[in-house]
């Protein structure tokens, strides 16, 4: 699936259990057409239709604007005005989160990113609310960009596999634990600067994949509701497909052998593989000590199973 960057992404939608380059078009495709509407606007004289356009999508940290547009807390993570803001934030995003398609799957990456962002905008609100520093400037704030969803993939892959190491340019091999402590850090201490609203989401996101590598150890999926919509969707538009083709079909292929049931009552006798939670967590654990590479084939093959699941 991911031996060519650009053949992925530009057949990101032709595909199933392809999360992150779905995630990569979605962000890119929002970025140039934001980028195209501003420049055209701008050129126009409409520049300040466009910035109040903007603020609509952009998440804004008073409570009683939030209520009058409740859909900001999905738009503001898929938004971006500047190209090293886009850039940083998806050449992290593939990084990590080829990490963790690697051993949990599409969906649950896809499961991490959004829970990322919501609990980043979660945060982002209340110590914009609650916290005297921001008291003068809460009416007014307003944040965009994927970094809180980012954040939560870094952050979510360091807590699965924190010793893969890799290769950082002028200063060679780092372990990922040590790459996402130093981010978490240095948002951290940026809360009290210019981009304070930004900083708070980061954690947000990065507590959020913390906890949902926790808790996934644990049995538990935070992103159960998450994946039900999204799956929702995917039967949705399955099932128009499934209809399309069905009637396409000649009569030919819709005339039945003697033999036809029969066959297919074997196939469906298989003997059951899967693997139990117990033995999920094992491999988890096993990552997290000795890294993926220490897993035997069995192993790999019943935590692929569970990925897809």
């Amino acid at each position: 699936m991911y031996g060519n960057f650009w053949e992925n992404l530009k057949n990101a939608f032709k595909y199933s259990e392809n999360s992150l380059f779905k995630l990569i078009a979605i962000n890119l495709l929002v970025f140039f057409a934001v980028l195209v509407v501003r420049v055209f606007m701008t050129i126009g004289g409409m520049g300040d239709w466009y910035e109040l356009g903007l603020s609509y999508l952009m998440m804004p940290a008073a409570v009683d604007r939030l209520a009058t547009q409740p859909w900001s807390v999905f738009t503001y993570m898929f938004l971006h005005e500047g190209f090293f803001h886009i850039l940083f934030n998806m050449l992290f995003l593939y990084w990590f989160g080829m990490l963790v398609h690697q051993y949990l799957g599409s969906r649950k990456l896809a499961n991490i990113y959004l829970l990322g962002g919501l609990a980043g905008a979660l945060f982002y609100v209340l110590i914009y609310n609650i916290a005297p520093f921001f008291k003068d400037a809460v009416d007014t704030s307003l944040m965009l960009g994927a970094s809180a969803g980012v954040f939560a993939i870094v952050v979510g892959a360091a807590t699965l596999a924190p010793n893969t190491t890799f290769v950082l340019l002028l200063i060679g091999p780092v372990k990922i634990k040590y790459i996402a402590m130093f981010y978490v850090i240095l948002s951290f201490a940026n809360t009290i600067g210019s981009n304070a609203g930004g900083e708070l989401a980061h954690l947000g996101g990065a507590l959020m994949g913390f906890l949902y590598i926790s808790q996934l150890r644990k049995g538990r999926d935070l992103g159960v509701p998450v994946q039900r919509v999204g799956i929702f969707f995917e039967n949705l538009f399955s099932r128009k497909k499934v209809h399309v083709s069905y009637r396409k079909k000649s009569k030919a292929s819709t005339s039945s052998s003697p033999f036809s049931k029969a066959s297919s009552s074997k196939a469906e006798v298989t003997t059951s593989t899967d693997a139990t939670q117990e033995e999920i967590d094992r491999i988890l654990d096993k990552i997290a000590a000795k890294g993926y590479e220490a897993l035997n084939k069995e192993e790999k093959r019943k935590l692929f199973e569970f990925s897809k699941k």
